[in-house]
Order: structure tokens, then C-alpha cells, then sequence
């Protein structure tokens, strides 16, 4: 991407600038891959729904949980159109700072219902097959309904305080008419702390519940000598299958914006002046395009119904 540095000065018309993000083909690359994920994305979720919603009405736990999980994908399917018409201006909004904040809002909280959905999927295929009978007590259509509605309203509400106490003009970089969505450098103190709390919080300890959940599956699922080939393989399918949407949606992001954050709290003491705005530079493109990755888990998670699914030629 034909990304320039320019010194940290300020005069009479013009205010700090760290990043120039200029035209290139980059842009057109991250375009084709929302548009990709937005069509892909609702004909796999349109597919899905109905055998899923046929689920729920059985009362099919894990049902519930791919009925939430597709949802919200839909929803932020429906945001998507946005960020295509937003790299096909080359980085420019041009819908004003109300919509950049909604949109920002429903991509963020996708992808961390979507996160949370996967531990609440992966808790219960633990639960289920190493303690089967104590398992039955807490696995009901209440308990499932609960858990998705509080994943829910714990990921919303989150980011309307992020959005209210961060300013929403925030989000929306104005500095010099660059008119960009979640694109502002530098990066803010309190932006950078949020963002090592979110990928903790949000990436490794999800990560760590996932990792404990499928060995302690594929553990018990390999010395189980009362299931058939087939049954131990779709557990197999379905442990592979969370922990690689997890690994090719989730992680490259994670660990970028965990690099980026760390860069810039200890720039003032640790790096030589200027070394920031470089580093910022050379990861831009990088960033923007796993960011994009993220937006795959759509297209991915209804994958999830085909490995659970009994009737997976249907």
C-alpha cells in the first residue's frame, strides 16, 4: 500500500499526521474480499437457517447456538455493503460519523459474539461427551437461550460504552479531510490499553477455554471404546473445524493489533522518536487485510451445521 510518513508537526491549517494512506491496489484487494464474504456469507447463512431453525424447535442445544451465531452474522452481513463502498473510495468514508460508528459497532460485536458462541459450543461438546450424565441437569433450551442472550448483551453492551466514553467522532478520522472509519493514528493511550484488554479477554482466554475443551474431547473420544468410527470422526470433524475457524478468522488479527498496541504504549520510552509512525506504516497494509480475514468467520461458521448435522448430504 502506498503508505508515506510525514513528520509530527503542526501548523495553521493543518493538525498532527502520523499515516498517509494514499490509492493503491491494495484497496481493491480488501474491496474483493468483503464482496466475497458479503455474498458467500448469505447464501451459506440463508441456506442454514432453516435446517437450523428445525433444530430449535426439537430443542437441539447446539441449535440454539448456531441460530445466535448466525444472526449475528446476518446482521453484520448487512453492514458489510458499507466497508465495500468504503475501499472502493480508497479508504474514504463519505457517510458521515453516525454511520462509521454503527457499522465499527456491528463488525466488533460480531466478531466477539461469534468468539464467545464457539467457547459456549465448545464448553458443551465437553460437557457432553466427558460427563454425559451430569451434563443433562444443566443442558436444557433455557440454560442454552441464557447463555447466547448474555454473551449478547455483555458484547453490545461493551462497545456502546467504548463508543460513548471514546467519543464517537473517534472512530471517524477527519484530521486534514482524511475522512477515514477506525483508521485514526496515532493511536490514543486509552485506545491501546482497551485493545491489549480485548485481546486478552477476548482472543486468549477464549483460546485457552477451546484448547482445554477439544483435548479433553479428543481424549476421551479416542479411549471410548462404546462409539462407532463414524461418530468418533464427525467429533473429530466438529473439534478441527471450531479450532480452525478460531485459528484462520481470529488469531492473525489478535496478535497484530496486540503488536501494534504494545509498539505504541512503551514508543515513548523504549523506541527512538519517530520509530512508531514507521512501524505503523509498514503494518497498515497487513493489518487492514487480516482484519478482512475476520470478516470470513461468516462465510465459515455455517460450516459448523454441516459437521454437526446428521443429514450433511441434505
Amino acid at each position: 500500500m502506498n503508505i508515506t510518513v510525514t513528520p509530527l508537526v503542526t501548523t495553521a491549517n493543518s493538525t498532527q499526521v502520523c499515516v498517509n494512506i494514499g490509492k493503491s491496489t491494495t484497496s481493491d484487494f480488501l474491496m474483493s474480499v468483503y464482496i466475497l464474504a458479503f455474498i458467500f456469507g448469505l447464501i451459506f447463512n440463508v441456506l442454514t437457517l432453516g435446517p437450523i431453525w428445525q433444530q430449535v424447535r426439537r430443542q437441539n442445544i447446539l441449535g440454539i447456538f448456531l441460530l445466535s451465531l448466525s444472526l449475528s452474522d446476518m446482521l453484520f452481513l448487512f453492514t458489510m455493503p458499507l466497508w465495500i463502498n468504503y475501499y472502493q473510495q480508497d479508504h474514504h468514508w463519505q457517510l458521515g460519523v453516525t454511520s462509521c460508528s454503527v457499522a465499527g459497532f456491528f463488525y466488533y460485536s460480531n466478531m466477539y459474539i461469534s468468539i464467545y458462541l464457539l467457547c459456549c459450543i465448545s464448553v458443551d461438546r465437553c460437557l457432553v461427551v466427558t460427563y454425559p450424565l451430569h451434563s443433562k441437569t444443566y443442558r436444557t433450551s433455557r440454560y442454552a437461550w441464557a447463555q447466547c442472550a448474555t454473551v449478547y448483551i455483555v458484547a453490545v453492551v461493551l462497545h456502546i460504552m467504548v463508543l460513548y466514553y471514546d467519543n464517537l467522532t473517534d472512530a471517524h478520522d477527519d484530521i486534514n479531510n482524511n475522512d477515514r472509519c477506525y483508521e485514526t493514528y496515532p493511536m490514543q493511550k486509552p485506545v491501546a490499553l482497551f485493545n491489549m484488554i480485548r485481546v486478552v479477554m477476548g482472543f486468549l482466554l477464549p483460546l485457552l477455554v477451546l484448547a482445554v475443551c477439544y483435548w479433553r474431547v479428543l481424549a476421551t473420544v479416542g479411549q471410548s471404546p462404546g462409539l462407532s468410527a463414524q461418530a468418533k470422526r464427525k467429533v473429530r470433524l466438529l473439534s478441527f473445524g471450531v479450532i480452525g475457524i478460531f485459528s484462520f478468522c481470529f488469531a492473525p488479527y489478535h496478535i497484530i493489533l496486540l503488536t501494534r498496541s504494545l509498539v505504541f504504549y512503551h514508543s515513548d520510552n523504549t523506541f527512538p522518536e519517530g520509530y512508531y509512525c514507521q512501524f505503523e506504516q509498514k503494518m497498515h497494509s497487513f493489518f487492514s487485510c487480516m482484519l478482512a480475514l475476520s470478516s470470513l468467520n461468516c462465510v465459515v461458521d455455517p460450516v459448523l451445521y454441516v459437521l454437526i448435522s446428521k443429514s450433511r448430504r441434505r
